[in-house]
C-alpha cells in the first residue's frame, strides 16, 4: 500500500541520511529511522482514516435522508391511507431505489482509496453487498458475496437467506451459520438462530429446527426463539413466526410483512 511504501521511504532516508553523514552512529541512525518510520505511518494513517471517515459519512447521510423521507411519506399515508397497498408498496420501493442508487452510486468514491487502505475493496464490497440487498438486486448480490465480508450477525444472515434462496444444500447454510455463532456473545445469535430454525421448518426439519432453538436459547433469553421452541415442542409448528423481531427479520426477504388493509371510517355530521 502506497502509505506503508512513503513510511518505509521516510524511514530509510533519515536513518541512511544520518549515517552516511555520520551524524549519528549506526544504532543511533537505525533508531532514528525507525521511529521516523512509525511517525509517518501515524501520520499518514489519520490524514487517510479522516477522508475516508468523511466518504463513508457521506453514503450514510444519503440513506438516513432517505430513510426519513420514506417515514414521512409513510407517516402521511397513515393519516389519509392510499387506494391501493399495491401502488403504495410500489411508490415505497421506487423511492428507496432512488436514494440506495445515489448512495451506491458515492461507494464508488471509495475506490481512490484502494492503494492507501488494506482491505478496502473488500468494504466497499461489503457496503455495496448491503446497498443492492436493500433494492433486491440479487444478481449484483452473488456477485459481491464471494468478496464482502460476513463480519456481524445481520451480514451472516443475509447470506444465509441468499443461500436458501438459491436451494443451497442445508449442510452448506448450518456450516455458515455454526461458524457464526461459534464466537457471539449472549443474546447476538437471534437473528442468525431465528433465521436458521425458520429455513429448517420451511424444508420440514422441525426436528432439527427444535434442536437449533435448543441450543440458541443456552446463549439467548430472547422471547421470540422462547416462543417458537414452545410451539414446536407442542406440535404447533403453524403458530412458528419470527414477525416479534420486527424490521430485523423482514430486511432478510424470506417473509413479507402482512399489511391490513384499513377500512375507511365513517364520519358522522
Amino acid at each position: 500500500m502506497y502509505s506503508i511504501l512513503i513510511s518505509i521511504a521516510v524511514g530509510l532516508a533519515v536513518g541512511l541520511g544520518l549515517g552516511l553523514t555520520e551524524t549519528l552512529g549506526y544504532g543511533w541512525s537505525s533508531f532514528f529511522g525507525v521511529l521516523a518510520f512509525g511517525v509517518a505511518q501515524f501520520i499518514s494513517g489519520r490524514i487517510i482514516q479522516k477522508r475516508v471517515k468523511g466518504a463513508m459519512d457521506a453514503v450514510q447521510a444519503v440513506l438516513v435522508d432517505g430513510q426519513k423521507k420514506l417515514q414521512a411519506k409513510m407517516a402521511r399515508w397513515q393519516m389519509r391511507p392510499p387506494g391501493s397497498i399495491q401502488a403504495m408498496q410500489a411508490e415505497i420501493a421506487r423511492d428507496q431505489k432512488t436514494f440506495v442508487t445515489e448512495a451506491l452510486a458515492r461507494t464508488e468514491g471509495l475506490r481512490r482509496f484502494t492503494p492507501w487502505v488494506p482491505m478496502m475493496a473488500r468494504q466497499i464490497a461489503t457496503a455495496q453487498f448491503q446497498l443492492f440487498w436493500m433494492i433486491k438486486d440479487f444478481k449484483k448480490v452473488d456477485e459481491l458475496m464471494p468478496k464482502a465480508l460476513f463480519f456481524d450477525p445481520t451480514m451472516t444472515a443475509m447470506k444465509m437467506a441468499r443461500l436458501y434462496m438459491l436451494d443451497k444444500p442445508t449442510e452448506e447454510i448450518a456450516k455458515v451459520y455454526e461458524k457464526a455463532v461459534r464466537r457471539l456473545r449472549y443474546n447476538q445469535n437471534v437473528l442468525l438462530a431465528a433465521a436458521y430454525s425458520w429455513m429448517l421448518v420451511q424444508r420440514k426439519d422441525v426436528d432439527g429446527a427444535f434442536k437449533a432453538l435448543n441450543r440458541a436459547l443456552e446463549k439467548s433469553d430472547n422471547e421470540v426463539l422462547k416462543a417458537n421452541r414452545e410451539n414446536l415442542a407442542n406440535n404447533r409448528v403453524a403458530h412458528f413466526t419470527n414477525s416479534g423481531l420486527g424490521e430485523q427479520w423482514y430486511a432478510l426477504l424470506l417473509e413479507e410483512p402482512k399489511i391490513r388493509q384499513q377500512r375507511p371510517r365513517m364520519q358522522w355530521r
